[in-house]
């Protein structure tokens, strides 16, 4: 992984505003289309390598399933910051959360 693409996700993170969440694919076609290179896992591989200084809890799947292994830190961080969530409260909306640069 270059330091580019690092460099590119982290600040693409840095940009989803509270409230609001992307999906590790999404991040990946916005870079793809700058940068012509990644995909979805190299986003999560640059997530879970060099995402803790960023707002990581807004990375979500494309069916708002929260990051692997810090659901509840990343649930109570979205709760906080008014992110809509579906019924049940265990993934984030993304028809109404969704985010995009």
């Amino acid at each position: 992984m270059d330091d580019e693409y690092v460099e590119a996700v982290l600040s693409t993170v840095e940009k989803i505003p509270p409230g609001r969440a992307m999906a590790y694919g999404a991040i990946a076609d916005v870079l793809g289309d700058e940068l012509g290179r990644g995909g979805p896992r190299q986003v999560g591989a640059v997530m879970a390598a060099y995402g803790g200084a960023v707002p990581w809890w807004r990375v979500v799947t494309a069916s708002g399933r929260l990051p692997p292994g810090h659901e509840v830190e990343a649930l109570r961080a979205l709760v906080a910051e008014g992110t809509p969530m579906s019924a049940d409260g265990t993934r984030v909306d993304m028809r109404r959360a969704s985010w995009s640069p």
